[in-house]
């Protein structure tokens, strides 16, 4: 029995109809999910890894705890999942050594297929570290709406097994629908990419969240000033949150956040982390570097066909894409992914430190910085802007509040953005989406 079982056993004979899933108008107490779960163990196939790819959350969360009745380890697949990507997963995922309970697939920087392997250590020390700055106790309820074949989904099952707590599973996300819940099903806690938190403002229209809501956690993509200014002041308790697969989901956690805080700023790392930069350079506005963690939540290394521990790290080191700078508190600042740098006119430019300062100007609801080959500038900066803004006046704003190199030097208006299910950009479209949009001009 492995780690996820194990703590949902220990709830079920203790409190055996305290409440663990409510699903599909179903609510299943710790007790009932077990016996749900292992009736659904049953008909495995013997075999060290289960890899499901059901069409349903509910379906997913019970394979999960199947896997975990019979400590087999988990492969959770999307839906959507080619065929081709799913085989080449399986066999990436074939040889596992010892102690590993789940799998997450992720992509590496070649669009390879990777699988994160996380041990029950790693898992049990990710619950305790979300525990210290986001408290979940029996009778709590967190709502989860996303994708449980991403860790942000996925590890709510763990936090909440591990706490007696209750998870509320939403079969997707849809605003009205996770809005009503969160007054009728008396949630407590909830996770969120910022552009889902931007669609539940917009359904509220004002509305304050309810009382019983006590912590909100944004993460999966760069949260703009302009949107957490708004959910402040509707009185959302924000929590600015930064991880990945391969540190068990979160790593960073800003809570409260302050009137003044900037995007990109997530706080000091969770207990047991360590963060550090690497390639420091001597920028303006401090040390930046490529960030680097290390703790006992880092994952145990990719999978491996030699069923090697520590694939992907050095002395325990996960270097990560992202670049960050600390500041004299020990705060950590993300700047945005290494690979995303532009260079205008022998300058670099994170699109994402562009993007947030185009997200407070009016008129604009979403907004993406890319860029074209340009014999003068290298990179000309283009930004691709949802919303009613007019060119002429956005021109003219980002003259007044954005500098130099950063400025954008074309402005085109789109209906959306390209953004996956966490609500993430697809920088790899961008730029073609760009070129197509100058070249359908009269």
């Amino acid at each position: 029995m492995n780690l996820l079982a194990t703590w949902a056993s220990r709830m079920a004979a203790g409190h055996p109809d305290a409440v663990a899933l409510i699903a599909s108008n179903e609510k299943l107490s710790y007790r009932q999910l077990l016996d749900r779960a292992q009736a659904q163990a049953q008909g495995v196939a013997p075999a060290t890894l289960l890899a499901p790819q059901p069409a349903s959350a509910l379906e997913l969360a019970l394979a999960a705890y199947a896997a975990s009745l019979l400590g087999r380890v988990l492969l959770p697949l999307g839906p959507a999942l080619s065929a081709a990507r799913h085989a080449a997963l399986l066999q990436t995922a074939a040889a596992l050594p010892a102690g590993i309970e789940l799998l997450i697939a992720t992509s590496g920087t070649q669009g390879e297929p990777k699988a994160v392997m996380l041990s029950d250590a790693n898992l049990a020390a990710g619950v305790v570290a979300s525990q210290a700055i986001l408290p979940l106790k029996p009778g709590d309820v967190w709502l989860d709406c996303l994708p449980l074949h991403h860790i942000g989904g996925l590890a709510i099952l763990y936090r909440c097994a591990g706490a007696g707590a209750a998870v509320l599973l939403h079969e997707g996300f849809d605003a009205q629908r996770v809005w009503d819940d969160l007054s009728s099903r008396n949630v407590t806690h909830i996770s969120l990419v910022p552009a889902m938190l931007a669609r539940l403002l917009d359904i509220a229209h004002g509305a304050l969240p309810p009382a019983t809501l006590k912590y909100a956690l944004v993460g999966g993509g760069a949260l703009s000033a302009a949107l957490a200014g708004r959910a402040r002041a509707a009185g959302w308790p924000l929590c600015v949150s930064y991880g990945m697969s391969e540190t068990g989901s979160q790593l960073a956690t800003l809570f409260p956040v302050p009137e003044d805080w900037q995007p990109g700023s997530v706080g000091a790392p969770l207990p047991g982390f360590e963060i550090r930069l690497a390639g420091k350079t001597g920028e303006a506005g401090g040390q930046t570097g490529i960030i680097q963690v290390r703790g006992p939540a880092v994952m145990a290394g990719y999978a491996n066909s030699g069923r090697e521990l520590g694939r992907g790290l050095i002395d325990g080191w996960l270097t990560t894409g992202d670049l960050g700078k600390i500041d004299a508190a020990g705060r950590l600042h993300v700047l945005g992914r290494r690979d995303d740098m532009l260079v205008s006119g022998g300058t670099n430019v994170h699109p994402a430190e562009v993007e947030a300062q185009l997200l407070s100007c009016p008129g604009v609801d979403d907004a993406a910085v890319t860029a074209l080959p340009d014999e003068i500038w290298g990179d000309r900066l283009v930004a691709l802007v949802v919303g009613d803004a007019e060119p002429v006046r956005l021109d003219a704003w980002c003259r007044q509040h954005i500098a130099g190199a950063s400025r954008p030097r074309l402005l085109r208006r789109v209906p959306a953005l390209p953004r996956n299910a966490l609500g993430k950009l697809e920088r790899s479209k961008l730029r073609q989406m760009a070129q197509e949009a100058i070249n359908d001009e009269p």
